[in-house]
Order: C-alpha cells, then structure tokens, then sequence
C-alpha cells in the first residue's frame, strides 16, 4: 500500500520509499527466478491525484506494472484468500477484517461474493473515546461494548452463517496470545478456531491491565499493547451478532488472494 500526503496525493519521500522497496522485491524474485510476478493498488492509489504519475514512475524504475483494483475487487480477492486457504468452499461464510479506523464485511457462499461493504468501526476510535489504553472498569467496558454494538447494527438480524473468518492485527494478536507464541507463526494462526469464552478471557486481560502490563504478554506485538482490548471488544461483538459461538482465523490476505486467483492455489 502506497501511503497518502496531505490526504490524497502521494508524497515524493514516500514514493521513493515505496518504490524501492518494490525494487527490492523485484530484484528478490529474480534472483529466484519467478515466473511471473503481479501487482495490485488498492485504497491510497484509488483515491491518489497523482496516481497515473506514481504507476508511471514505479514502473519507469522497476519495469512493474501496477494494477489498481477496485474496492470491490479487493473485497473478493480477501474472500478468495478465506475460502482458498482454510478449504471453506461450500455454504454461507462471513469474512471480516478490522482495522484501526474501519471494519470491513464480505458476505457469501460457496465460492461467490454476495455483499462487501467497510463500517466505520475501528479500534483506535474506541481506544481513544473510552480510554480502553489502560486499566478500565467493568462499567466503561460495558459502556464500549454498547456503543461498538451500536455503530456495528448494519449486520444485525442476518442469519447465522455456515463459518465466520476473522482477519486482521487483532484477532491474530489474538490467537498469538492464546498459542503464548513468543515469536510469531503464520503456519499456527492460520485456521485456529477461536470461541467466545477465550475473547471474553483475554477481554478481561487486557482490561486489567495498562499498556505496559499488557506488553509483557506473550504473543502480544507491543505496538498492539494500546488497542488490542478494542480491538478483542469489536471481535467479540461481530460473534454476537452473527450468532455464531466460534471463528476462524486467516492469516492470509488480499496477497494471497491475488496468487491463488492468478497462479492457482
């Protein structure tokens, strides 16, 4: 992902950054002697002014063409990265990512994408507003839980789907912690059913904790130390409302989606 300037344009130090990481990555594959290699933009190049300038320069520098994708398009691809990695091929599947600012919702069966669509609903507004960064009663943890219950009604009264996956820095903190994985290990976090009484667990804590209490738990990623119980809050709830007692973790992506689509899985 290409970072923003001043909210829409892409700066020249991030793009120099950007592309030479893309080199990088570029002269690694050769050296391997891929076969082919493919690039997708998503939301900073969608909105980007300068974004033909950018592909433009990126591609003058490292001979890879970009391709940009549509929200939608990287909805699916995520979709496909769910079903593909965790063999959930057949009946309704919800997949869902949180973020720091938003969480985003793919509703489909089998192997189609039915309804994709991104609420407002992250743990760094939640953080902030409820000062969920440290110690936190019962009775501002009760209040939290009601307001992301509140901002997240769009997937309320929808019937109880087949499977839930769950992506994304706070479910696999997460399961980091529920595996105490001192280093992290994408081969054990992926697929790890997750149910409702080891969120209510680690809910409790993080909740009697401060941040730096929080960063001697194994499994926890330090810089997660401050969101990490929003973020446990905002999964618990997405269980609640879509009925479903456990779910599973994906560690793979929109990266993942696009090697499965493109080179098969």
């Amino acid at each position: 992902e290409v970072p923003l300037h001043r909210a829409d344009r892409v700066g020249d130090a991030a793009l120099e950054r950007t592309t030479a990481a893309i080199a990088g990555m570029v002269d690694e594959a050769k050296r391997c002697e891929v076969l082919a290699i493919a690039a997708v933009g998503t939301a900073g190049l969608r909105i980007a002014s300068n974004r033909d300038a950018v592909l433009a320069s990126i591609e003058a520098r490292t001979g890879l063409r970009i391709e940009v994708i549509s929200g939608d398009e990287e909805g699916r691809l995520a979709y496909v990265a769910a079903t593909s990695g965790l063999g959930l091929s057949a009946g309704s599947l919800v997949v869902f990512d949180t973020g720091g600012g938003s969480s985003q919702f793919t509703f489909g069966h089998d192997s189609s994408v039915d309804e994709r669509f991104s609420v407002n609903v992250g743990a760094v507004r939640y953080t902030e507003r409820y000062k969920l960064d440290g110690v936190v009663s019962a009775a501002v943890l009760h209040e939290a839980m009601a307001a992301i219950a509140a901002d997240l009604s769009r997937i309320d009264g929808r019937p109880v789907p087949a499977a839930l996956v769950a992506m994304g820095g706070a479910v696999t903190n997460i399961t980091a912690v529920k595996h105490s994985l001192a280093s992290y290990d994408p081969a054990i976090v992926q697929g790890t059913v997750l149910d409702r009484a080891e969120i209510d667990r680690q809910i409790e804590l993080y909740r009697s904790r401060d941040a730096d209490g929080r960063r001697t738990i194994v499994g926890l990623q330090p810089k997660r130390a401050e969101v990490i119980l929003a973020g446990a809050c905002i999964v618990r709830t997405v269980m609640e409302k879509l009925g479903k007692q456990t779910l599973t973790v994906s560690d793979r992506g929109l990266r993942h989606g696009v090697l499965a689509e493109r080179f098969g899985d």
